[in-house]
């Protein structure tokens, strides 16, 4: 017989039922009802009744068997070393766009693991290509009712998909998000654009039969390829123009008015850079679903303004009179500019200096505030006035630390600067609180996109 698999217990959070259970960080879960949890999907399901019975092992190798009755879906609150319950599953993937290929050698570890695992798109939001997911997977998604999941399908026509993932199976693995819109489970999708390679007709043909899974599939958003300088012997990218990104959006819209028609929905969503690219206008708050897509880079700047303009109808203005530094990427600098004009028309004695940090790191293609390193805002920001606070936003950061892609951590990078340095989450309230000096208490987290991650809370079921 196959020993049970015991789950440790990392933290076990304040007023939690952990805590009235007198579960301590060392304990292991065991079961749920009298069944083993293979991994998070058995433990949130498991955790879904209003009465369970758990079998604990605490550190001394003593069994606790616990009768709990809560209410529906509550979670016991606590936060498992893995918070997968299982291993990582890394990807079996090559595919010509990929991010990571395209990081010089010599970073830490974590930044190398190419995760594509189903289960982290249910706990972080990542989005996977289908290719490692098993029918056991798929089984229990559907059984589980596990939603929304996020896909990465790039394009619909099977050859192609298979071209582009570098995987004679990741044409047959769009059958299974078939399998999940016949179920009816809420699915999200994502298309990185390569120039040449699956926009034009290849973009038409793909929207075509995902707009045929609508609205189980309640949106699709289009991100333009990220290309460092660190390509050599990879597949030729490369980066699309102004006139490019003009198409795209022309396609966009025209598929939008199609699905709003139908569905009322608007389905299809171009990133904030395209619009940028174009020297477009952002779209109306009402244009995005209700952010469906934020992690993708849309609508983050709309819902930034939106932020920021609430905030500060909630707060009054003073002669407060200090200078405050901003670094953020190019591709964000000119909207933070007016963000931070705002917030002046209420305090007009602060002095807000935007600085648009170059990333020389990766090449300068690459325009988002998430990937500067610490760096090249050392070596952008150096000879600030003396005291001058700088701001950052948390996405420079590893989710938790104080530490940037190229581990410069905070400390360092004050040391080097002799200033103070501060992290601003993403929300328009966190940013006027900065701007402003204005007390403040969020804590700020990423979700880490590029860098495999440890345990985390598993949240509500």
């Amino acid at each position: 017989m196959d020993k049970i698999r015991k789950h440790v217990i990392a933290k076990v959070y304040p007023d939690s039922i952990a805590e009235e259970m007198e579960l301590s960080a060392g304990d292991a879960l065991l079961m749920i009802n009298g069944q083993e949890i293979e991994d998070v999907f058995d433990y949130r399901f498991l955790m879904n009744d209003e009465i369970v019975t758990v079998l604990i092992e605490k550190p001394t190798g003593e069994q606790w068997e616990l009768e709990i009755e809560k209410e529906a879906y509550e979670d016991l609150g606590v936060e498992f070393e893995n918070s997968l319950m299982d291993e990582y599953r890394s990807c079996s993937n090559h595919c010509i766009f990929c991010f990571i290929d395209q990081m010089p050698p010599g970073m830490r570890e974590t930044l190398y693991f190419k995760d594509d695992d189903s289960r982290l798109s249910f706990l972080q939001g990542n989005y996977v290509t289908l290719t490692n997911m098993s029918e056991h997977d798929l089984d229990r998604i559907i059984r589980y009712h596990m939603e929304p999941i996020n896909i990465s399908f790039q394009t619909m026509d099977p050859a192609l998909r298979c071209k582009m993932l570098h995987n004679r199976f990741a044409g047959d693995a769009l059958k299974k998000a078939q399998r999940l819109y016949e179920a009816g489970i809420t699915m999200n999708g994502q298309i990185v654009l390569c120039k040449g390679v699956n926009d034009g007709e290849a973009l038409e043909f793909s929207l075509q039969k995902l707009s045929e899974m609508a609205p189980v599939l309640q949106s699709v958003s289009i991100v333009p390829v990220g290309l460092t300088r660190f390509r050599e012997g990879l597949y030729p990218l490369e980066p699309f123009d102004r006139e490019d990104a003009k198409k795209l959006l022309q396609t966009v819209h025209a598929w939008q008015k199609k699905l709003m028609d139908r569905f009322g929905i608007h389905f299809v969503h171009a990133s904030d850079e395209w619009y940028i690219l174009a020297g477009e206008e952002l779209p109306p708050e009402e244009s995005y679903d209700g952010y469906l897509q934020l992690e993708n880079g849309v609508g983050m700047l709309r819902l930034m303004e939106t932020e920021v303009k609430e905030a500060l109808s909630g707060i009054r203005g003073d002669d407060r009179d200090h200078a405050v530094t901003i670094a953020t990427g190019c591709l964000a600098a000119p909207f933070i500019e007016a963000y931070a004009a705002l917030v002046q028309e209420k305090f007009p004695r602060i002095s807000v200096h935007v600085r648009a940090i170059v990333n020389h790191f990766f090449g300068e293609t690459i325009t988002v505030a998430g990937l500067v390193t610490g760096q090249d805002l050392i070596a952008q920001l150096t000879g600030l006035p003396p005291g001058e606070r700088v701001l950052i936003p948390s996405c420079m950061l590893r989710d938790g630390d104080s530490v940037f892609l190229d581990d410069i951590t905070v400390a360092e990078a004050e040391e080097k600067l002799q200033t103070t340095i501060e992290v601003t989450g993403p929300e328009g309230s966190a940013f006027v609180r900065a701007v402003a000096d204005l007390p403040r208490t969020e804590e700020h987290r990423r979700r880490q996109i590029y860098e495999q991650t440890g345990s985390g809370y598993s949240g509500e079921t």
